[in-house]
């Protein structure tokens, strides 16, 4: 929060200015030599202040995809695991990336999204909560719609296409496939925390996600 208690409208600014080193020495040049990235709808973005963005998932790749195309940090909740491999855990820290123990109660984990985005950050969902074998989206979770209502913050709609083909079993390295990110219009965060109007609001994003995902290539 900010000293007048305010939440802010960008992240911090160390982590902004590490999240564009790495983004322009790594992250970019692999994502548009290597996986030949087509990028639709950036002007969606907005560049200052929270947001939910909500995916489709069909990779670990796809944290680091998300932030890049959005030209903002994206703040995941991330196994507490992967905190312990060097190099990795510095990587995904400065994209935002926070531990959550596989234990921990659905309360903890919304609280830490709400703090990140009390800190400017756009708070990064997976509408399935895991990665799905086709990339679509089946059964989608209501925790992003409950983050926006209780923050009151839009939800803007992210599609990854072919990223679920980038690891490939027997394959140490990324398979260079092509991929496609689309990014749908904000919608309007609930008014409240109602079920109905959680899984209306839940339907609408990956309805829109899917739609998007469909375009293919």
């Amino acid at each position: 929060m900010t000293n007048d208690n305010q939440p802010r409208e960008r992240e911090p600014l160390t982590n902004l200015v590490l999240y564009h080193l790495f983004k322009w020495s790594v992250v970019s040049p692999m994502l548009h030599v290597y996986f030949r990235v087509r990028i639709y709808g950036t002007e969606n973005v907005p560049q200052k202040g929270a947001l939910v963005a909500v995916c489709n998932h069909g990779s670990y790749f796809d944290p680091p995809i998300v932030s890049n195309c959005l030209r903002r940090p994206v703040a995941y909740m991330a196994k507490e695991e992967l905190f312990k491999i060097p190099v990795l855990k510095q990587a995904i820290e400065l994209y935002g990336a926070y531990p959550v123990k596989r234990a921990t109660s659905d309360r903890d984990a919304i609280q830490a999204a709400l703090t990140a985005l009390e800190e400017g950050w756009i708070a990064g969902i997976f509408l399935t909560g895991t990665r799905t074998p086709d990339g679509r989206i089946t059964n989608p979770r209501r925790g992003a719609a409950l983050i926006a209502a209780k923050a009151q913050v839009p939800l803007l709609p992210v599609s990854l296409w072919g990223t679920e083909k980038i690891l490939r079993k027997g394959s140490p390295f990324p398979y260079p496939v092509p991929v496609t990110v689309r990014i749908g219009e904000l919608i309007a965060p609930p008014s409240s925390t109602k079920r109905d109007e959680l899984q209306q609001v839940t339907e609408k994003c990956a309805a829109i996600i899917n739609a998007m995902h469909d375009l293919g290539r």
